[in-house]
Parts: structure tokens; C-alpha cells; sequence
């Protein structure tokens, strides 16, 4: 075991190796797929804020992925800080070009892929992972719902960022917050962070797929359908604290065709929301999350 006093290096946790960036582009890399470009570094500040400065200088490829060993200063939205040990997560960024897709769809992207994650995730980790409105993931530990990961995108350049920050292997004393959760502490069958990558990247490019052959069509590429079949914010009571110290309690009882969150509130009144944090207040999961 390596003494708490020791310096750190890329092999001081050997339940963390680094990831193989010629294994990840071999499998990810080819002419006909999305991924143009695979990077690996050692740490960064925020692999999102990275991405962002090369798209706005015009350098920057469709398919391009990012990947940070560590992140120092990693940035959730509502620009809230996002930390963990080396190694113990996927942190990553990926650059889109929509392209034709009519700009006002282009909100769908981080919820594409918040499905994406979920799917891919399901798959290779064996844990059932839900939608938290908007860009949450959650996972279930000791039968309550916690945050394993979440999802970021930002427009930039002729595209959009979307970087994806998810807890792979953090333990019990690791974790940031009660509420936070990871996928070992869900009973993952695996946790190699290769296997996760590529298959979140590969879900996420037949999502991205489908849903710019319908010219960004929510409903039409059945990305609204997958969105609210995974989405645990919905047929419960929640709070949405909205932009500006405002706030609406009300059931959630859709996410409309601009992926927006409807909330049913006294008097029977559909209020629809764009933007905002939302709290589950209760619901089939019980207490509040």
C-alpha cells in the first residue's frame, strides 16, 4: 500500500490504472464513425473549458474527445464545482456539430446525451442508471437515489461542448456529498473505465445519429420517447428553483418536444421550464433528493 505521505504518480492506485489512449483510439478511431480525434491527459482544469477555447479559435474537428485523468477544476452547471480523486471517474468533453439541425433544437444535445450515458452505461456496468431533469444521472445505493453523474454543454465556435462527468469507482468516504453515489457503490459488474468509455461513446454517436437524420426531431428520432422513459423526475412532486431566486412546485408530468419539463401546478395549470435546478420532493423513490 502506498504511504499517505508518498507523491503522487499515475500508478500510486493501482485499483486505478490509466487509461490506454492507443487501445481507446483503435476502438473508437475509424473513417467511418464520429470520433475524429482522442485525447488523453494526465489533468486540466475542465476538459469542457478546453474544448470551448479551441472551438472559438476555429481549431477544432467535429468527433473531437477529450479526456482528463483528473480534473481540477471541473464545472457542473449553475457553475457549480465538480472534484474527485485521480482516476476515479470518466471526465470528459466531446465537440458537436449540428450543422443543419435548426438552432433551437440544439438544447436537445445534453439531454441526448444524458440517454446516451444511461444506455451506455446500462450495458457495460450492469446498473440501471436514471434521468434526473435535466442533466443528472442517478444511480441507486443502499435503495436511495444518488447523483453519480452529471452533463454539461455549452455552445461554442460553429458547434457545442458537451462534457460528461461520471463517478466510476469513488468509495463511501470519497464521496463529495450524502447525496452523491458512484457506480461501484451501485454493485457495478465492472468498473474497467476503457470498457465505459467506449461504450457511452459509441451510444452517444447512435443517439447523435439518429437524431440528426431527423433533422433534430425529438419525437421523430425517438429520443423524446427514451428521454422520458428514463427520466425519474417524472409523476413526482418537485420544486424547480427557477433563474432569477423564483421557484414552482408543481407534479412533473412531461418533457415536451423542446425537452423542456412541464410541471402541473395548483389550479391545473401546465408551466412548462427551460432552465433551472429542480429538487424531487417525493415521489415512487420516497423522501426528498
Amino acid at each position: 500500500m502506498t504511504p499517505p505521505d508518498a507523491p503522487h504518480n499515475r500508478w500510486s492506485d493501482l485499483d486505478r490504472p490509466p487509461l490506454n489512449v492507443t487501445a481507446l483510439r483503435r476502438g473508437l478511431l475509424r473513417p467511418d464513425v464520429l470520433w475524429s480525434e482522442l485525447e488523453v491527459v494526465e489533468t486540466t482544469g475542465s476538459t469542457n473549458s478546453d474544448l470551448a477555447e479551441r472551438a472559438r479559435s476555429g481549431s477544432l474537428a467535429e468527433g473531437t474527445v477529450l479526456v482528463a485523468e483528473e480534473q481540477t477544476a471541473g464545472r457542473g452547471r449553475l457553475e457549480r464545482s465538480w472534484t474527485a480523486p485521480p482516476r476515479s471517474g470518466l471526465f470528459f468533453s466531446v465537440y458537436l456539430e449540428p450543422g443543419d439541425v435548426p438552432v433551437e433544437r440544439w438544447g436537445w444535445v445534453p439531454l441526448l446525451a444524458g440517454v446516451a450515458a444511461a444506455t451506455g452505461l446500462a450495458k457495460s456496468a450492469g446498473v440501471d442508471t436514471a434521468l434526473k431533469w435535466p442533466n443528472d444521472l442517478l444511480v441507486t445505493v443502499e435503495g436511495e437515489e444518488r447523483k453519480a453523474g452529471g452533463i454539461l454543454g455549452e455552445f461554442a465556435g460553429d458547434g457545442i461542448v458537451v462534457g460528461l462527468g461520471i463517478n466510476v469507482s469513488l468509495r463511501a468516504d470519497e464521496l463529495p456529498a450524502p447525496t452523491a453515489g458512484s457506480l461501484v457503490l451501485a454493485g457495478a459488474v465492472s468498473t474497467d473505465r476503457e470498457t465505459l468509455l467506449r461504450a457511452v461513446l459509441r451510444s452517444l454517436e447512435h443517439w447523435y445519429g439518429e437524431w440528426k437524420a431527423a433533422d433534430g426531431d425529438a419525437s421523430t428520432s425517438g429520443l423524446q420517447a427514451a428521454y422520458t422513459a428514463g427520466c425519474a423526475t417524472l409523476d413526482r412532486t418537485v420544486r424547480a428553483e427557477l433563474p432569477g431566486g423564483n421557484s414552482l412546485v408543481g407534479q412533473a408530468v412531461a418533457i415536451d418536444g423542446d425537452g423542456r419539463l412541464v410541471l402541473s401546478t395548483e389550479g391545473g395549470l401546465q408551466q412548462p421550464v427551460s432552465a433551472g435546478d429542480i429538487v424531487h420532493l417525493r415521489g415512487a423513490a420516497g423522501g426528498l433528493t
